[in-house]
């Protein structure tokens, strides 16, 4: 019997934790930013020819490896524990 809608998208949505290249799960970011950073976003998702999830996901990753490039074994320790904790 086909699925309706709702079953299809309750399927999608179970999939997530476990999505990805990695299969180390996607997570939901769900929030608002002022007009002029999605208006830049968008510009800059353009610009590189990419989704606004690619540019987002290029430029949280490039930041993050920017921070952590000098950090030594316990900095990058207390680094990643933060994300656990908030």
């Amino acid at each position: 019997m086909p699925q309706t809608p709702a079953e299809r998208q309750a399927a999608y949505r179970a999939r997530r934790p476990f999505a990805g290249t990695d299969n180390n799960g996607e997570r939901r970011i769900n929030t608002w930013v002022n007009t002029g950073t999605a208006l830049a976003l968008g510009r800059l998702a353009r610009y590189h020819g990419v989704t606004l999830r690619a540019m987002l996901e290029q430029i949280v990753m490039a930041e993050d490896a920017r921070v952590t490039s000098g950090m030594d074994d316990d900095a990058l320790e207390a680094y990643m524990m933060r994300s656990v904790t908030q």
